[in-house]
C-alpha cells in the first residue's frame, strides 16, 4: 500500500456536510511508536455549527474544551467522552465558525499488528479485523489517538494527517444517510440526515436503516 497525497487546507475548507461526504474513502494516517498506521473513512457525521444543537459549540458556546473547533480548517479537535474514550473530530469552514467532522469507522489498511497490541491483551486475537476501527472511540483507542492531538494541524502534522485516496467523493448510490447516533438531547436536530457512510463496508459503526 502506497501513500497518496496529503490533504491540504483547501480540502478541509468547505461545511461539515460536504466534508462529511467528501472524507469518505480517503485515509486517516497515525504513527504509532514510529510505525505508520492508517483505515480508510468510512463513516462521518457532521457538526454544523453554533445553530445546531447536537454540536458542543451550539449557541455560541466556547470553552477550554471546544475550543479547536474555532480554528482553521483541518484542525483535529479532539474530546473525551463519557469517562471512556476519545473522539476525533476535523475542523472545517471558516476560521472562528465552529464546524467539524466526526470520523465514527475505519476500514483497517495498515498497521493491523499495531493496532492490535493497542487492545488488551485478552482481545488482541479474538477481534475481528472490521471491528479493530468500527466507533470514534475504537479507532481512537488502536490510533493511539487522544487529547494529545487537540489543535494539531492535519495539513502539515507528522503525526497524524488525511491521505487523499479519491479526488471524487463516493457515488449517492454508495453513500448511506441516516440521522446522527447518540444525539437525542438534541430537540429537532436529533433526526437530521447528517450521518453518512460507506454502503459497501462492514465496518460501519451504526445501523444502516437510511433516512426516508
Amino acid at each position: 500500500m502506497s501513500a497518496s497525497p496529503r490533504c491540504d487546507r483547501a480540502f478541509f475548507a468547505t461545511d461539515a456536510e460536504r466534508l462529511a461526504r467528501r472524507l469518505l474513502g480517503q485515509r486517516l494516517v497515525r504513527l504509532v511508536d514510529g510505525e505508520r498506521v492508517s483505515g480508510i473513512i468510512v463513516e462521518t457525521e457532521a457538526y454544523l455549527g453554533v445553530h445546531d444543537l447536537a454540536s458542543h459549540a451550539a449557541r455560541g458556546r466556547r470553552t477550554p474544551r471546544n475550543e479547536a473547533m474555532y480554528g482553521d480548517a483541518g484542525t483535529a479537535y479532539v474530546y473525551f467522552t463519557y469517562g471512556v474514550h476519545h473522539c476525533f473530530n476535523l475542523v472545517c469552514g471558516e476560521r472562528g465558525e465552529p464546524a467539524a467532522v466526526l470520523v465514527r469507522a475505519l476500514d483497517v489498511d495498515a498497521g493491523e499488528s499495531a493496532m492490535r497490541r493497542m487492545l488488551p491483551e485478552a482481545r488482541r486475537d479474538s477481534t475481528p479485523t472490521r471491528d479493530l476501527c468500527r466507533g470514534p472511540g475504537r479507532l481512537c483507542r488502536v490510533l493511539a489517538i487522544d487529547r494529545t492531538l487537540n489543535f494539531v494541524d492535519m495539513t502539515s502534522s507528522d503525526v497524524a494527517w488525511i491521505e487523499q485516496v479519491r479526488t471524487r467523493v463516493l457515488s449517492r448510490g454508495r453513500i448511506g444517510v441516516s440521522a446522527r447516533i447518540g444525539v437525542d438531547y438534541a430537540k429537532e436536530w436529533r433526526m437530521k440526515p447528517l450521518r453518512f457512510f460507506d454502503r459497501a463496508s462492514d465496518a460501519v459503526s451504526g445501523s444502516r436503516r437510511l433516512n426516508s
